[in-house]
């Protein structure tokens, strides 16, 4: 794409399927407007980068669809002085629109392949407030922490692995987790309201695929 078709491709993306969908805060509007998610998306699929459809990564990952990005930024109503955890780095695109939001991020993804290129990718655009590690996050993540913001950018089915990453909330923070089997999924939001209380909020009805190893993931350490 030249670089005028880009810029419509993209104001097209926001404008047209993203605002739409019922995301209206101008700051992540803004932010989807201007990180460059070309820059995130595989070579062979570069035609798809802007379209209403999940990319394929490799390594049986996917680049979730601009709308459910939006969403899930929105709901995470990232602070600039907010810590976050990413579990599931994947294209590193929603790290670099994390980054933008928040303060710093923390990035884990189990394949090394896609850690790399996730590194490679968010230097070249300058994203120097994110740090990608290469890690299955459902069995390390407790060891970076608490934090003020998760995003969790594959599927949960079991209660317990849920329980074990909401306690890395500090209070008043916020998860983003698509919960479910098959197409009965549920996007919803969980607060952390007090030392040992949390709300869930269902947000929509979506589909993703499941976060890697969740069916053999231990339960964290503490």
């Amino acid at each position: 794409m030249v670089e005028n078709n880009i810029e419509q491709a993209r104001f097209n993306m926001v404008k047209q399927q993203v605002r739409p969908w019922e995301v209206l805060d101008q700051q992540v509007l803004n932010i989807l407007s201007t990180v460059s998610r070309e820059a995130y998306v595989p070579d062979t699929y570069s035609t798809l980068a802007f379209a209403d459809t999940e990319i394929p990564l490799g390594h049986g990952e996917q680049m979730m669809k601009p709308v459910i990005e939006g969403r899930m930024l929105q709901a995470l109503d990232v602070n600039p002085a907010d810590k976050v955890l990413e579990i599931g780095t994947g294209s590193g695109f929603i790290t670099a629109c994390l980054a933008e939001l928040g303060h710093q991020v923390t990035s884990l993804e189990i394949q090394p392949a896609l850690a790399e290129q996730a590194r490679a990718k968010l230097s070249a655009q300058g994203i120097d407030n994110a740090t990608v590690k290469t890690a299955d996050a459902l069995a390390t993540a407790s060891t970076y922490g608490t934090f003020d913001a998760i995003a969790v950018t594959g599927s949960l089915s079991q209660a317990a692995t849920i329980d074990d990453l909401k306690v890395l909330l500090n209070t008043a923070g916020r998860m983003f987790v698509v919960i479910g089997k098959g197409a009965v999924m549920d996007a919803c939001l969980i607060t952390r309201t007090g030392e040992n209380q949390w709300t869930t909020e269902s947000l929509f009805e979506t589909e993703l695929p499941p976060l890697t190893n969740e069916s053999t993931a231990n339960s964290f350490q503490f």
